[in-house]
């Protein structure tokens, strides 16, 4: 895949996965990064980026072989839902904190910035 201009090094696209802002060379790849086809899958993928570290450390941890299995699952399993259902709300907010314009998504039956 070919860089897009403002394409941030690995440590700034881990700092956006943190929820950091980036600096403001950045905020065409941020834009772009939030709005473009994917942007859920990518959404997604960078919180799995943060929680399987952590569900690694519980399936290593001693114990019953069915824990090793069941403790990442049930960390992995509603922390991805939870993202995937507010991933509206984590991409409006995203995008307000990078002082960019939040879409008015038609299919959401209101558009992402509304209370």
């Amino acid at each position: 895949m070919t860089r897009l201009p403002g394409d941030p090094s690995l440590a700034g696209k881990l700092r956006f996965a943190i929820g950091r802002r980036l600096p403001a060379e950045n905020r065409d790849w941020v834009y772009h990064e939030l709005t473009d086809a994917g942007w859920r899958w990518r959404t997604i993928g960078r919180h799995l980026i943060l929680v399987l570290p952590i569900a690694l450390v519980f399936a290593l941890l001693p114990g019953p072989s069915y824990l090793h299995w069941m403790m990442p699952t049930l960390l992995l399993l509603p922390s991805v839902l939870v993202t995937a259902s507010y991933a509206d709300d984590i991409r409006a907010s995203r995008l307000r904190q990078h002082g960019l314009p939040v879409p008015d998504d038609p299919d959401l039956g209101r558009p992402p910035d509304a209370a």
